[in-house]
């Protein structure tokens, strides 16, 4: 090589290898403060809102390290961590992020973040904890994680990510904590996620469908100290190898599809605290080996398929606080020393099998707050022990065979929120409460006592139950006048005294039960008139005085209560008239029968005129001969019926030609193809067709000449002005424009100057309410309910967001979703639909201040217009 040659290679040499430590030196230098706050800013843009991040400014950007959520080395040169969780941020968080490649910690948790996560997860070299729980993201997992040497802590929970979990994730060997729940993912876990030995945190469940088993390669984390793989769809046994496990102290896998015997191995692991396998189908006994589970605080096993006795060794763990075994099939007592460690606060064995006593030592410790025992077959009277437990909240023992008197001072326990004795043959008089705690506020919201042996007079402090809302007490033998004292019951919502022996007049104080909707004093021996005061109570929707002893006239005032559609008179010693007033109109026959002095009704109607003039002639004719007397009976009563003969003609006739005037007047609104005109449609309007009676009209079944079956709803009077003119406006305004499956057609109106009838498609199986509540409750599956409340849940949905104006129904109850032949459900009655108005009022409704809602119940919507509640 000569010699110019061989310089030009040196010097070539020379500048590439200056240009390469140049480049070295420049790629270590650390990034501006200017450009990292550049970066910031790109990615604000994105977000929505941002006012959490006022201090993300350009302008500022020598004041980096201390803008919100930012925190950066200790040379204050570098960002090192960036938290901006929690600040409900939506949009789409960009790729970029990747440039600030110092980050070690990084949190975007609890926004609403969206999009996918399609980063260069490699540029992170020193990321330690990823934190993007709880947002919407919606896309499979990120691969490019694995490639994170450093990373430990991964939460991608609470989000929508969908496909399966990357095998590749077992290679994450630096993972301490993997939160991959809440998710929408599918397929099998990868058992190459057992190679995480460093994992003490793994969690899988909820939301997540998988196939197949838990992996028998969890058994190798034996670092694992939380393991949740719950509602996640597993299948098969649970693998022996997770007895391995022996940090452990949380394992979850309720509510899953898991069978076969509950593993012995999970006896070695010593250090659980909270075990939960509930909800499976699990079979066998409890192993004896659990009795190692010293520090267990927590056993959840219910809804399974054990069976055998409850060990004894389980009232032995000395930690025990909770334990739920209910709805499986053990047999046997229940341990007798079932809470002697003194931290026992919630115990539910209910709906299994067993017999024997209600153990003394349960509130040994003073600190139970569930006692959960119905549906047993347990016998003996309740410890004297439970009327000074005063930490329970929350009570329910019936369905059992439990006998002697309810314990002193055990309803009057100052948390006890519900008592549950009923179905029992428990005896004795109901304890007063004592002087000594008359101070101490009752917290008691519900006390079912129906149906056991109770007898005696009700005491006084009856009325010491400020937030009761429910009291039964029917299907004993209590006897005497009801107290008084009844009428503190301010809060009190049903209240049902039937079945018993309750004598004397009907308090008038009752009428200061102002939210009462459900009254039951039937089958007593009540006497003396309907105080008038019960038409205090404007919401009551449920009144039953039957089979007593009540006598006078049954007052006018009662009628005036609109939201009355369900009431009982009969089997009395009623007298005089019905009332033809109000809600007495609405009650069928059969309410009023068996008061033989009581006319009104069809089967025994009124004949005024007719007892006057005979009461006339007794008067007139006292002296006459007896033959006589019988001959002038027999003329008057041979012209009266000829008389009546000739009325009823000329009606018939006067009606005939009246319906013909009136069916010209008629107008005839469809809303729907229709093959029948409005004749067709009053031909449905006659007592023997009607199907339903409700606080707006009578509904009426009817067939029309096509074969078509439909209902038609007469509306009652129609108040002018700012009202809901009982659901007229709003049915015709609403229904006649809308379309949707879950939704009743309204299929025509029919009016003249005096009525005015809505014509629906028919329902087959009429409303859900019937079907739940009637005879046919109980055959009702539970998978039909599910669909049904579903089903009705969108109907609403659609009101509530794609009708336009949008549309709160304000009265969602099971009586206003109707099914048809396939139990499909449909939403009805908007008679108190409301319009949101969105017009330069602000969007505010027309005639607000109405009540709304059936009387005894105001819907979730009234408050709130995405959450409604259906007793499904």
């Amino acid at each position: 090589m000569d010699s110019p040659t061989f310089t030009f290679v040196l010097y070539t040499l020379f500048l590439l290898c200056l240009n390469t430590t140049l480049s070295t030196s420049s790629s270590s230098l650390p990034m501006s403060l200017k450009t990292q706050a550049t970066i910031l800013v790109s990615l604000k843009q994105d977000f929505e809102p941002n006012t959490s991040l006022k201090t993300w400014n350009i302008s500022n950007y020598m004041s980096l390290c201390s803008w919100y959520g930012i925190q950066c080395d200790t040379n204050n040169t570098s960002i090192v961590s960036l938290d901006i969780s929690n600040l409900n941020i939506s949009g789409t968080f960009s790729s970029s992020i990747t440039k600030l490649s110092n980050l070690k910690f990084l949190n975007i948790s609890n926004n609403l973040f969206n999009g996918n996560l399609s980063w260069k997860f490699s540029y992170f070299k020193d990321l330690e904890v990823f934190d993007a729980y709880n947002n919407e993201f919606n896309c499979s997992l990120p691969i490019e994680v694995t490639k994170l040497p450093k990373l430990k802590y991964l939460n991608l929970g609470g989000n929508f990510f969908n496909g399966e979990i990357p095998s590749s994730y077992g290679n994450m060997l630096s993972l301490n904590y993997l939160s991959l729940a809440g998710n929408d993912l599918r397929g099998f876990i990868p058992y190459e996620l057992g190679n995480l030995t460093n994992l003490t945190h793994l969690l899988l469940g909820y939301y997540n469908v998988f196939d197949g088993e838990i992996p028998s390669h969890f058994g190798n984390l034996v670092n694992l100290v939380h393991l949740d793989l719950a509602n996640c769809g597993l299948k098969g046994s649970i693998p022996n190898e997770l007895g391995k496990l022996y940090k452990l102290d949380t394992l979850f896998l309720q509510t899953n599809q898991l069978s076969g015997s509950i593993p012995s191995q999970l006896g070695n692991l010593s250090s659980l605290k909270s075990l939960d396998m509930s909800n499976n189908e699990l079979s066998g006994n409890i192993p004896n080996e659990f009795s190692n589970l010293h520090e267990l605080t927590l056993l959840n096993l219910f809804i399974n398929k054990l069976y055998g006795e409850i060990p004894s060794f389980v009232s032995e763990l000395p930690n025990l606080e909770v334990l739920k075994l209910w709805h499986n099939n053990f047999t046997g007592s229940i341990p007798s020393k079932l809470g002697q460690s003194g931290k026992l606060s919630e115990l539910d064995l209910s709906t299994n099998k067993l017999t024997g006593l209600v153990p003394k030592s349960l509130c040994i410790g003073k600190k139970l707050k569930i006692l959960i025992l119905l549906n047993n077959f347990l016998f003996g009277s309740l410890p004297n022990e439970l009327g000074e437990c005063y930490t329970l909240q929350r009570v329910r023992l019936g369905q059992n065979f439990l006998t002697g008197s309810i314990p002193k001072g055990f309803l009057y326990l100052p948390q006890l929120s519900l008592l549950e004795l009923q179905n029992n043959y428990l005896s004795g008089f109901l304890p007063p409460q004592e002087i000594s705690n008359t101070n101490s506020s009752s917290k008691l919201g519900e006390m079912n006592l129906s149906n056991n042996r109770l007898s005696g007079s009700l005491p006084s402090s009856i009325g010491n139950f400020p937030n009761l809302q429910i009291m039964l007490l029917h299907g004993n033998r209590f006897s005497g006048e009801i107290p008084r004292d009844i009428g503190k019951l301010k809060n009190i919502l049903r209240l049902d005294m039937s079945f018993n022996n309750f004598s004397g007049k009907i308090p008038i104080e009752i009428g200061e039960c102002s939210l009462v909707t459900y009254l039951d004093l039937s089958r007593n021996q009540l006497s003396g008139p309907i105080p008038i005061q019960l038409s205090q109570i404007h919401i009551l929707n449920y009144l039953n005085v039957s089979w007593n002893n009540l006598n006078q006239t049954l007052p006018k005032e009662l009628g005036a209560i609109k939201g009355l559609t369900s009431a009982d008179f009969s089997n009395n010693d009623f007298s005089g008239s019905i009332p033809e007033i109000g809600q007495f109109s609405m009650f069928n026959s059969t309410s009023f029968i068996g008061n033989p002095k009581l006319c009104g009704y069809d089967l025994n109607p009124c004949n005024r005129s007719s007892s006057t003039v005979s009461e006339s002639q007794d008067q007139n004719n006292g002296h006459a001969k007896p033959g006589v007397l019988v001959k002038y009976k027999l003329l008057f009563a041979l012209a009266l019926l000829f008389c009546s003969l000739v009325f009823a003609t000329l009606a018939i006739i006067k009606s005939r030609k009246g319906i013909r005037q009136d069916s010209n007047s008629w107008k005839l609104t469809a809303f729907q193809k229709i093959e029948y005109g409005s004749e067709d449609i009053l031909g449905c309007i006659k007592e023997s067709n009607i199907i339903g009676r409700g606080g707006a009209g009578v509904v009426y079944g009817g067939t029309m000449p096509n074969d078509e079956k439909i209902a038609v709803k007469k509306l009652l009077g129609i108040n002018k002005g700012c009202s809901y003119d009982n659901g007229l406006s709003a049915e015709i305004k609403t229904l006649g424009r809308i379309r949707h499956r879950y939704i009743v057609k309204l299929l025509a109106f029919c009016s003249n100057r005096d009525t005015n009838l809505l014509v629906y498609e028919y329902m087959t199986n009429g409303s859900l309410g019937e079907v739940l509540h009637g005879k046919r409750g109980g055959y009702l599956e539970w998978n039909v309910r599910v669909k049904i409340a579903i089903e009705a849940a969108k109907g609403l949905c659609y009101l509530h967001h794609d009708c336009c104006p949008m549309i709160v129904h304000r009265d969602v109850k099971s009586n206003n979703i109707l099914l048809d032949s396939e139990f499909e459900a449909h939403v009805a009655d908007f008679g108190l639909a409301k319009f949101l108005l969105q017009e330069n009022n602000g969007g505010t409704s027309e005639c607000m201040s109405s009540i709304v809602g059936s009387y005894g119940y105001i819907a979730p919507g009234t408050f709130n217009f995405h959450i409604h509640k259906i007793d499904i």
